[in-house]
């Protein structure tokens, strides 16, 4: 006489191993029926884990294998994020998926990932050295070796905004293996990582603003426009360098945002603004027509004494800023321009993002309508440009800033400056 292996109502329920093994019937997401295993220690578990897939496929697709979370990360980034996301952003998301995710988590199966194990992951980050992690102090030629190589650990630990990305990034594309029917849950969405603190701003004041602009322009600066812009109407570094003369008009007084240039992986790419928000079209007030022209003779200068050697701007456009030869000017080194004329003009070293929050007292010091500030800021509120509006500085300052406008103004229609 046989022995019965299954009670009425198991289904499929066979010894598997030190164990037992069930499967049922399921629909892929691909549409295909194929059988579903599942496994435990005792019958009892494995009924019970045979009619919640019964009763799961009876109501969505439901997956028979699952790959590593390495091999759906590269997936993910091959045909996700690349060709629908900005190049800065695949770029910046492959390489911390790289460094840090698939390193640490890459081996566990999608299905088999839990909030522990990314909770702990994440927690380990926040005290290993990644010097050592990563061998990074190994990797240099013997003689420039000084911290983990040679004993002497650095602790270069990840900073809690990094390690608040790195969630970012793995909820993303769980959320995408989610919505592809791979997983049923994001465990990512669950973790708790550290909260985000609110940095103080560091604006100049009007003062350290005049000084700085002063500066520039009595040394003769090539980016004393770029300045002008930042300071005056708020643009963004990307936003600067994409400029193109034929989003620039002086005799009408404005300009229109829809270029950047951003550096993506040892290339200058010029593209278009992040959002449609970031597009406008903004008023030039005269400090800034003043200084644009002068850009522009300083340029011309320059193409002439290159001849031959002039290059293409980025994308072929005819930027604002470029290089004495006329090529793109790499974002970093106008980091560096912008810091070493704070340090020649005695203020306060900020950085270029932090030097927009100056914009809107200059703009009051300009005596530019507050209509008009709430549309150069890109304000969606009028209430939130009268709290900035009612800050207005020294009128010793706003005075001195309208005779730096006319000043530019009467060299505007001067001899052309020399390259």
């Amino acid at each position: 006489m046989t022995k019965r292996t299954r009670a009425n109502g198991e289904g499929s329920i066979f010894p598997y191993r030190n164990g037992y093994g069930a499967y049922t019937w399921v629909t892929t997401p691909a549409g295909l029926r194929k059988r579903k295993y599942v496994y435990g220690q005792t019958r009892e578990i494995v009924h019970t884990k045979w009619i919640a897939l019964t009763e799961r496929a009876r109501h969505e697709a439901v997956t028979t294998s699952s790959p590593t979370l390495g091999q759906y990360i590269a997936y993910w980034l091959r045909d996700v994020i690349e060709p629908n996301r900005a190049p800065l952003t695949h770029s910046t998301y492959e390489t911390m998926c790289r460094l840090y995710i698939v390193p640490g988590l890459g081996q566990k199966r999608l299905d088999k990932l839990a909030v522990r194990d990314v909770q702990t992951w994440l927690t380990g980050l926040r005290t290993a050295c990644q010097c050592c992690a990563q061998r990074k102090d190994a990797g240099r030629p013997e003689a420039k070796r000084r911290c983990c190589a040679v004993g002497r650990c650095c602790h270069a630990v990840l900073a809690p905004r990094s390690i608040r990305d790195l969630k970012t990034i793995l909820r993303s594309a769980l959320s995408n293996a989610v919505t592809e029917e791979v997983i049923s849950k994001n465990v990512a969405a669950l973790v708790k990582v550290p909260n985000k603190r609110t940095r103080k701003a560091k604006a100049w004041s009007s003062d350290e603003a005049r000084a700085f602009l002063e500066s520039a322009r009595e040394g003769g600066d090539p980016m004393y426009a770029a300045f002008v812009l930042v300071l005056v109407l708020g643009l963004r570094k990307g936003e600067v360098l994409g400029l193109g003369w034929e989003q620039v008009d002086l005799d009408g007084a404005g300009l229109l945002i829809e270029w950047q240039v951003q550096r993506v992986r040892k290339q200058l790419l010029r593209r278009e603004t992040k959002t449609e928000a970031s597009d406008a079209g903004l008023p030039l007030p005269g400090i800034c027509v003043s200084a644009l022209r002068e850009r522009r003779r300083r340029q011309q200068a320059q193409r002439l004494a290159a001849g031959s050697a002039w290059g293409a701007s980025a994308a072929g456009a005819d930027l604002v800023f470029t290089s004495a030869y006329g090529t793109p000017i790499d974002p970093r080194n106008f980091n560096r321009a912008f810091a070493a004329r704070c340090d020649k003009a005695s203020v306060r070293r900020i950085t270029v993002h932090d030097a927009r929050r100056t914009c809107a007292t200059l703009l009051v010091d300009l005596d530019v309508h507050p209509r008009v500030i709430m549309q150069i800021l890109r304000h969606a509120q009028f209430a939130v440009t009268m709290e900035v509006y009612a800050q207005a500085s020294s009128p010793a300052t706003t005075e001195a800033l309208r005779r730096l406008g006319e000043t530019l103004s009467q060299q505007s229609q001067g001899e052309a400056v020399p390259a």
